[in-house]
C-alpha cells in the first residue's frame, strides 16, 4: 500500500476490529514491513491515538483507552446499524437531545451511497411489548432487511420463497416485535395483506418492478401485523357479537387479542383465540362488555360453568359480608 495515508487508515481499521493484532498480522494484512507497522503506530500515537503494544512471543497491539473518544472508522454495514441505532436513541427518554446530535453528526458525514439504505430503514418500526423470550433468536442476515426495506423504499415488486412457497408482494413495513422481523405485505393477485417472518423468507432476485400502493384497511400497520402474528398462533378461534361499537372494543383490547369488524354503530364482531377455549372463556368477560357467541358452539358450556361459578362466588360472599 503505497499512499501513508491510506496505509494509516487501514491500520486505524484493523486496531478497531479486534482486541489485539500482532505486528506480523499487521504487516501482512497492510503489504509492508513490521518495521513500517512499527513507524505508522508511532503516527498514531502522535496524533493522539492510544496505541498499547506487548512484547513477545504472543505480543502485538491493541488500541486503548484514551482521554477522549478518537474518531471511529465503521464499514458500510456497521455504519447503517449506528445510524438506525441512533434513530432509536432519539426517541428515549433521557438521550433524546444526545441521540439526536450523535445522529447528525453521523449523517452529515454518511457516505452518499449508503444514503438511499439509511432512508429505507426508516421504514422499520419496533412494536410495543418487546421482551424478551426463552426461545433463541432466529438469525437474519443484515442485508436481507436492506434488500426489503429497498424494496419498501423503491415501492418495488419483492419476491421471495417462504417456507419453500413462492410468493410475490407489494412490501409496505418491516416491524420488529418479540426479537423477531416482521413484513406487512400484500398479494397484488388476490389483495390479500399478510404478515411475514422474514427469518423463514429467502431473497429472490430483485424484481424491479414498481407498484401503485394501496392503502392498508384500518391504516395501522403494526395492529395489524400484532393481530395477523397473533392469530397464526392460536389453537383455537372464536367469534363474537358485541354488543358495543367497534372503537369501544378497541380501545379497550390490545391489539393481539383479535380482530374488529364494526355491524353497525353499536355492534360489532370480535375474532379472537387462544390456546383453548377455556383461556378465551376466561379473557372475554374481561371486555366488560355484553356479547354472544357465534362460534364455536363448545365455548358456550364453558362460559355457563363460569358464570355458575360466579353465581355461586356472589351468593356465598353476601351472605359472609351481611354477618359480617
Amino acid at each position: 500500500m503505497a499512499d501513508p495515508t491510506a496505509r494509516l487508515l487501514s491500520l486505524l481499521a484493523l486496531l478497531q476490529s479486534a482486541r489485539e493484532r500482532t505486528g506480523r498480522e499487521l504487516a501482512e494484512r497492510l503489504g509492508v514491513s513490521t518495521r513500517t507497522v512499527r513507524h505508522d503506530i508511532d503516527r498514531l500515537r502522535s496524533l493522539g491515538y492510544p496505541v498499547d503494544a506487548t512484547r513477545g512471543p504472543v505480543g502485538g497491539y491493541r488500541l486503548g483507552a484514551g482521554g477522549t473518544l478518537p474518531p471511529l472508522l465503521l464499514d458500510d454495514e456497521e455504519a447503517v446499524a449506528v445510524t438506525v441505532g441512533l434513530r432509536v436513541a432519539a426517541g428515549i427518554s433521557g438521550v433524546e437531545e444526545a441521540g439526536s446530535r450523535a445522529l447528525d453528526k453521523l449523517e452529515q458525514v454518511l457516505p452518499t451511497h449508503l444514503r438511499p439504505t439509511v432512508e429505507a430503514l426508516r421504514s422499520i418500526e419496533r412494536a410495543p411489548e418487546n421482551v424478551d423470550t426463552d426461545a433463541p433468536d432466529p438469525e437474519v442476515d443484515a442485508k436481507v432487511l436492506r434488500a426489503i426495506a429497498s424494496a419498501i423504499q423503491d415501492v418495488e415488486w419483492l419476491r421471495f420463497d417462504y417456507d419453500d412457497e413462492p410468493r410475490l408482494v407489494e412490501p409496505y413495513r418491516l416491524l420488529s416485535w418479540k426479537r423477531r422481523w416482521h413484513l406487512v405485505g400484500r398479494d397484488p393477485q388476490t389483495g390479500t395483506w399478510t404478515t411475514f417472518r422474514v427469518d423463514r423468507m429467502s431473497l429472490r432476485m430483485p424484481t424491479r418492478r414498481r407498484f401503485e400502493p394501496q392503502p392498508l384497511p384500518g391504516g395501522d400497520y403494526t395492529a395489524f401485523a400484532l393481530r395477523s402474528i397473533a392469530i397464526e398462533g392460536w389453537n383455537v378461534h372464536a367469534q363474537l357479537r358485541i354488543a358495543a361499537s367497534a372503537e369501544r372494543v378497541l380501545a379497550r383490547i390490545n391489539p393481539t387479542v383479535g380482530v374488529v369488524e364494526p355491524i353497525d354503530e353499536s355492534t360489532c364482531v370480535l375474532v379472537t383465540g387462544a390456546d383453548s377455549l377455556d383461556t378465551v372463556a376466561a379473557y372475554i368477560g374481561m371486555l366488560m362488555m355484553d356479547f354472544t357467541v357465534e362460534s364455536p358452539r363448545e365455548l358456550v358450556p364453558l362460559l355457563e360453568e363460569i358464570s355458575e361459578r360466579y353465581a355461586r362466588a356472589v351468593a356465598g360472599s353476601a351472605g359472609r359480608l351481611s354477618t359480617s
